[in-house]
């Protein structure tokens, strides 16, 4: 059976860019599970006023409350926003994404980022919840002092805020092909809806809204997948021996990994299970969890489940190489290198029924919420806390603190759309900064935790110099400027 969304959707093309008009069945469900998202964040506001707990004073949210949801998470709503920090729209699309573009062997985010939470919970959610620290921060400014501390928020601002931009604008690209509609109204919809119930409940909003996030990740993607390999278009399902895992030169399925690639294969591998701790999303949650058993189990249980949620896309990406789009509605007849990035949504459109479809670019759109609003939460208590009120204002009640952190979120939220709306290059200058949190935060959170009688303030400021000026030298394709210093297995950039 051909199952297609004729009737829905019609697409026109215009050079290499897809243009659709309004597709029913996608903006039903994106409004559906929108709302949803929206009224579960203000009903967990509603429980939040309602508890009686030490962070309560006359049913007002205090900055405890708001910032660690009063250090309340328990192990199953912990593991679930833990896990759906992590697994939002741009890990379900690039993983992939990833897949038909370099193969299994280059799909490294599920793998690094499980193992980053693994570690995470082995040496930093013990020492970091017992030490009761509000962000990732306070450590560095209890060690090196208030001012120079504060510092450190730099690397974190600029990584989490890319992060949701990059986010938003994956979700702006999706979007238009999931509804017909365009990239602007998408970004600040999710938004604005994001950011409406973070500024009501906090963390506490954000926590409960993953749950019902990653389960309409898991159900949506997993439900889909057996009518995706049921089309005719599809040369599988995958019990058959026509699968075919090398259909390219570059290849295919499994990738491949040559020697001279192993510098740049190890480094990226490095980056992401080192780099995947020192991001104050992730010790949010450590932080909020009610004791240190808690925060460590979490943080297991969240490497877990990052990794399993990685095994839908990557079977996503599989039936994708094994799809013959020429057979589908789709407009281009194939599947560009431009548009693997839409893999998931335009399987889901193509290969699937409308009411399947509906369940699953439903799921996929609430997906994007799930790391933006622990990313927009997140690097907003940095600032209101180890910046504003430990720099500028140590003397702020706990009243005025709550609402500047709400005043912070809507500039946060703003400075992201815009990044996302005008922006071209969002992914490639998250990966720089992705790679500055590794080199700048990473080294100096685990001195402070770990090892603090061999680092003080004059030690971290050379630290902090030179890392920062070896990485300049080393280069950046992304800002087009080439290595000054060419390190061991050193590989030029690739011109394509």
């Amino acid at each position: 059976q051909h199952y297609f969304i004729q009737s829905n959707l019609r697409f026109t093309m215009a050079g290499d860019e897809i243009k659709t008009e309004l597709n029913k069945v996608g903006l039903a469900g994106m409004i559906i599970f929108y709302l949803v998202i929206f009224v579960s964040g203000l009903f967990a506001n509603w429980i939040l006023k309602k508890k009686k707990d030490p962070d309560q004073e006359g049913g007002k949210v205090q900055s405890d409350g708001m910032m660690l949801a009063g250090r309340d998470i328990n192990y199953v709503v912990g593991c679930f926003t833990m896990t759906a920090t992590w697994v939002g729209g741009g890990y379900i699309n690039g993983t992939t994404e990833s897949i038909i573009k370099n193969g299994l062997v280059w799909t490294q985010a599920p793998v690094g980022y499980s193992i980053s939470l693994l570690l995470g919970g082995a040496f930093y959610a013990t020492k970091m919840r017992k030490w009761r620290f509000t962000t990732m921060l306070d450590p560095l400014q209890l060690k090196y002092g208030k001012p120079l501390g504060a510092l450190f928020y730099i690397p974190a601002f600029t990584g989490e805020i890319l992060w949701s931009t990059s986010i938003l604008a994956a979700l702006g690209t999706s979007l238009r092909v999931i509804c017909g509609i365009g990239d602007t109204p998408s970004i600040v919809i999710s938004a604005a809806i994001a950011m409406t119930y973070t500024l009501f409940g906090g963390l506490y909003s954000v926590a409960f809204t993953d749950i019902i996030q990653l389960v309409c990740i898991f159900v949506g993607l997993i439900f889909s997948i057996p009518f995706m390999t049921t089309s005719d278009a599809v040369t599988i399902p995958l019990a058959t021996h026509d699968v075919v895992l090398y259909p390219n030169k570059t290849g295919g399925f499994f990738g491949k990994l040559k020697s001279e690639d192993g510098g740049v294969w190890f480094d990226y591998a490095i980056m992401l299970m080192f780099g995947g701790i020192p991001w104050q999303a992730y010790f949010q949650r450590v932080l909020s969890a009610r004791d240190d058993n808690v925060a460590r189990t979490l943080s297991f249980v969240g490497g877990f489940g990052c990794f399993c949620a990685a095994i839908p896309s990557i079977i996503i990406g599989l039936i994708a190489m094994n799809t013959d789009w020429a057979a589908t509605a789709y407009p281009a007849g194939e599947l560009t290198k431009d548009n693997y990035k839409l893999a998931v949504p335009l399987c889901l459109l193509y290969l699937t029924h409308p009411a399947v479809a509906f369940i699953g670019l439903g799921a996929v759109s609430a997906a994007v919420m799930s790391s933006t609003d622990s990313s927009i939460l997140g690097v907003s208590t940095m600032f209101t806390r180890n910046v504003f009120v430990n720099v500028f204002y140590p003397k702020a009640s706990d009243r005025f603190t709550v609402w500047f952190l709400r005043g912070i979120v809507v500039i946060n939220t703003i400075i992201a759309m815009l990044i996302a709306i005008y922006v071209k290059t969002v992914y490639g200058l998250y990966l720089i900064c992705s790679d500055l949190v590794f080199i700048l935060l990473f080294p100096h959170l685990t001195l402070v935790v770990h090892a603090q009688r061999f680092t003080n303030k004059y030690g971290m400021v050379v630290g902090f110099s030179l890392a920062l000026i070896l990485r300049l030298l080393a280069g950046e394709p992304v800002l087009k400027y080439n290595a000054i210093v060419k390190f061991p297995y050193y590989k030029e950039p690739s011109t394509d």
